[in-house]
Parts: C-alpha cells; sequence; structure tokens
C-alpha cells in the first residue's frame, strides 16, 4: 500500500472490479479516453488484462482510496509506454471527486515512488490536448510538455519528468 495524506493507493485485485467498472462506464471519465464501456464481457476481458498485466516488472494498478472512509476515488498506473522504453503514469479519477486536490496529491506521490523507490530515471504521461485539466495537472506537478501528436484519432500531449 502507498500512502499519501489523504488517499490509499492499494493494488488492484479481483474484487476491485465493480469499483473500476465505475470508470469504464462514465462518460465525464472516458470523454478523452475513447469513450464509455458498457459491455460487460469486455470489461471484465479488460479487467483480468490489468489484474494479469500487473504480474510484468514495473507495471503496477493501483486502487485510489480516501483514508477516510474507504471510498473508491480513482485508478492509476505505471505502465509500459507506447515507446517501449519508458514507462507512462495514467490516472483517472470520478468526477464528483475532482477539483478536491486528489489526482494532484496522488501524481505527486507517484512520481517521488517511481524515482525513489522503483528507481526509475523518467516518467511520460500523454493526455489529449483537449483535456486542458489534465495538461494543467501534469504541469503543475512539474512534468514539461515533451511532444505532440496525432494518436487515436485527436492531438496528444505527451509529458515527461526525470529524476533529478
Amino acid at each position: 500500500m502507498i500512502v499519501t495524506s489523504r488517499c490509499k493507493l492499494m493494488k488492484m485485485v479481483s474484487g476491485d472490479f465493480y469499483d473500476v467498472v465505475q470508470i469504464y462506464k462514465d462518460p465525464q471519465v472516458r470523454r478523452y479516453l475513447g469513450g464509455t464501456v458498457n459491455d460487460e464481457l469486455l470489461l471484465k476481458n479488460k479487467f483480468e488484462e490489468i489484474l494479469s498485466k500487473s504480474k510484468i516488472p514495473r507495471v503496477y494498478f493501483w486502487c485510489v482510496r480516501l483514508i477516510e472512509n474507504g471510498q473508491f476515488i480513482g485508478v492509476v498506473s505505471l505502465d509500459q509506454y507506447h515507446d517501449g522504453t519508458n514507462i507512462e503514469l495514467s490516472y483517472e479519477f470520478l468526477p464528483q471527486h475532482w477539483g478536491n486536490g486528489y489526482a494532484t496529491e496522488v501524481v505527486r506521490r507517484m512520481i517521488h515512488y517511481s524515482f525513489t523507490e522503483i528507481d526509475l530515471p523518467k516518467l511520460v504521461s500523454e493526455t489529449q490536448t483537449a483535456n486542458a485539466s489534465s495538461c494543467k495537472l501534469l504541469e503543475r506537478v512539474g512534468m514539461r510538455l515533451e511532444n505532440r501528436l496525432m494518436r487515436f484519432g485527436a492531438e496528444q500531449a505527451v509529458y515527461s519528468i526525470e529524476r533529478t
């Protein structure tokens, strides 16, 4: 378990399926992520894929919960980036928890964890340029815009931060 001042990040397990499904079914969360996924079989397959990928070295998926009551608020992950070289930091939080600083808190903690506990030299994060809130969050935590590219039918911004 990884802890921030208000959140606990717990390794994703099979019992988290119905919490994680909330992320895939929410149109606000999925607005810049290819849309909602509502097919139950597809959701189960995606979730099983996540659990399977978690067994790969340096690949992690966590459920983010509030310390005060254990309520599920989102997911965060470290996974292989498209370039095959870097590790990507990704996050998705339920809309009712946006604007409270949870994502910033969790992303900062993940950057620290990545550099101090698993000794990564660099992290990247990719988001649609249209997702201004996500771009601002990545800049707020010290990531810098490295590249813009077209992927998934939209312009993407690739941010990065290196261990100092």
